[in-house]
């Protein structure tokens, strides 16, 4: 075959004929009828070698990092990036716990198939079922063929959703108090509906005192190496972020948590192992009480956040003028966010955090500046509670926002008000300034009663009948279920309550 110029060689390309012309004119050619064995022992996914961490001798994290995604769930900005957990129990039987989100599964398989070096697995855990944890069941059980499914009744459902995946004759379906004995470790399994899907259960194993937690105890934030809470500054570098992971993710379910709280509260738990962020081994208490102040909507500090919404510069002085006037007062720490500028994540877990929240909003379209309304709407869909108010408006002919902005704050429980508004027009004048300045002085009063109120609050609940749901966990508080109620939850109807026996 003779040679071809660089024009002929782009008319061959155009024909698919140019990897056969060009393999002819190296001398040979395979055709496709001339098979030839091959053989290739190499790796199943491209990631790389293993990273496996120890949580006990016997215990193995399984899970990867990735930094690349700039959005969790599309939704909450991760900087920091995340982490995506998974364990397993390496005992006479093996067990994995959770799988991992699909943009980690190559480096989760090398981890899972170095820990097992060669032995078949015998049992998948699902503690969880969204994606960012599921992703990987189905490749798991076509990769182990004989492994069980361990679950909860709806993630059995939720796996057949998913994968159009029936694992009836896999299944081993468990409810809290059923145990699974894999050698010296025994399994006991605690289901935690809305915690923060209803197919939710935790893993608890006895001898370790380990208890997976699913999404509890999680937090966004790429683990660089350090397994551990105690390896890293997680009270400075991963407490933000950690709070932002549990009230955007799981802040509207506040008394599901503190359920699950009372049941762990009889558990000797030494580690905590969440499918998110760092791994506890020491200093449990610590998070612990975050996430009790936390799911009880109880200002983790007494401090004051001032969220301002402004477009040509007016209400962006009147905040920062009463931040001023706060500080000047002897209030510390105090925090100004621009409401279009700062994301509504990072506004919802600076508001679980604060006791004082001072809303500032121009009038717009004769409603609420758009990104504050916004705000306050992602507010009541977190379930906020215990919260003292104060407001700013400013319109330049018909100043309303602060009445609307009251109206969407009177729906949150237990919402308390530190001092009448504050309404201006375009800008703020002297005689402003000192309306601003009293409402600084009335907000400075009124912090440290917030602890007290909600002392007060909690003395003064009567001891009405509780009714829980048996499908999501919510709590109906009320002498009478009525006969036409429904679950805000998960929609079903009065005949899946049972009353709560105190």
């Amino acid at each position: 075959m003779g040679t071809m110029n660089r024009k002929e060689f782009l008319k061959a390309a155009a024909l698919g004929t140019a990897g056969v012309a060009a393999a002819g004119m190296l001398g040979s050619v395979v055709m496709a009828s001339e098979e030839k064995e091959t053989s290739f022992e190499g790796k199943k996914k491209f990631a790389g070698i293993g990273s496996v961490r120890e949580v006990t001798d016997d215990i193995y994290y399984v899970g990867a990092s990735e930094k690349r995604t700039q959005l969790f769930e599309n939704v909450y900005p991760i900087p920091r990036g995340v982490a995506y957990n998974a364990y397993v129990i390496d005992d006479e039987k093996t067990v994995l716990i959770d799988t991992v989100d699909r943009s980690v599964t190559g480096q989760f398989f090398e981890n899972l198939q170095a820990v097992l070096d060669g032995r078949d697995l015998d049992y998948l855990i699902v503690d969880h079922m969204e994606p960012d944890h599921s992703s990987a069941i189905s490749e798991v059980l076509v990769r182990y063929p004989n492994a069980q499914v361990v679950c909860t009744m709806a993630a059995k459902v939720m796996i057949n959703n998913f994968f159009a995946c029936d694992i009836t004759d896999r299944a081993v379906i468990v409810t809290t108090g059923d145990t699974l004995n894999v050698g010296k470790h025994t399994l006991t399994f605690v289901q935690a509906p809305m915690v923060h899907w209803p197919e939710v259960m935790m893993s608890y194993d006895d001898v370790s005192g380990t208890l997976f937690s699913a999404d509890a105890f999680g937090s966004f934030g790429a683990l660089n190496g350090n397994l551990f809470a105690d390896e890293v500054n997680f009270e400075t570098e991963w407490l933000p972020d950690a709070r932002r992971y549990y009230c955007n993710i799981v802040g509207k379910y506040g008394q599901n948590v503190q359920d699950v709280l009372a049941a762990a509260a009889d558990i000797d738990i030494r580690i905590l192992c969440p499918t998110h962020g760092p791994v506890w081994r020491e200093n449990l208490g610590w998070i612990l009480e975050k996430y009790d102040k936390w799911s009880r909507y109880e200002p983790e500090d007494e401090a004051v956040m001032i969220v301002y919404g402004s477009v040509y510069g007016g209400t962006e002085s009147a905040a920062n003028r009463v931040a001023a006037e706060l500080s000047g007062l002897g209030a510390a720490n105090v925090c100004v966010y621009d409401v279009s500028k700062t994301h509504v994540s990072e506004l919802i877990g600076e508001a679980f955090r604060c006791s004082h929240i001072v809303l500032a909003s121009i009038t717009y379209n004769m409603g609420i500046f758009t990104p504050m309304k916004n705000f306050l709407l992602d507010l009541e869909a977190h379930n906020l509670q215990n919260r003292t108010f104060a407001f700013i408006e400013n319109g330049s002919w018909s100043p309303v926002s602060g009445d609307l902005m009251k109206e969407i704050t009177d729906r949150l429980e237990g919402s308390r008000y530190a001092a009448d508004k504050v309404s201006f027009f375009s800008s703020p004048s002297a005689a402003d300034a000192d309306a601003l300045r009293q409402l600084a002085q009335a907000v400075f009063a009124s912090m440290g009663d917030s602890a007290d109120s909600q002392e007060e609050a909690e003395e003064e609940e009567t001891s009405s009948v509780k009714w829980r749901c048996t499908v999501c966990g919510y709590i109906y508080e009320g002498e009478e279920l009525p006969e036409d109620y429904v679950c805000p939850v998960c929609g079903v109807g009065p005949d899946k309550f049972e009353r709560v026996e105190e």
